[in-house]
């Protein structure tokens, strides 16, 4: 039988799984510093529950957790050091320049 004639079939790929990234061990607290500081981005944003693998109960568990760190001020609402620095680095000037003779 010709290869063009065939009728379309899956490829059979094997899907290795991924392993979730909170173990069967790890609670969710808003103490665990290193557990919470995986889920949040460089700006101090909450990851999505696609990018963090995670389960429904388990992305609402790790919200909950951040906010309540946020609140107790465990970890700060969001993360300004590059911002700072650009801001500090540019001199400022109140207005136009004038010649004093």
């Amino acid at each position: 039988m010709d290869k063009s004639k065939q009728p379309f079939r899956k490829s059979k790929r094997s899907f290795r799984r991924r392993l979730p990234p909170i173990g069967s061990g790890d609670r969710i607290d808003y103490r665990n510093m290193s557990l919470i500081s995986r889920f949040l981005s460089e700006q101090g944003k909450i990851l999505s529950r696609r990018t963090n693998r995670l389960t429904l109960k388990q992305q609402r568990l790790i919200t909950i957790a951040i906010k309540q760190a946020r609140i107790l001020s465990l970890l700060p609402f969001r993360n300004n050091e590059k911002q700072l620095e650009r801001v500090e680095s540019i001199p400022r000037t109140t207005g136009p320049r004038t010649k004093n003779k």
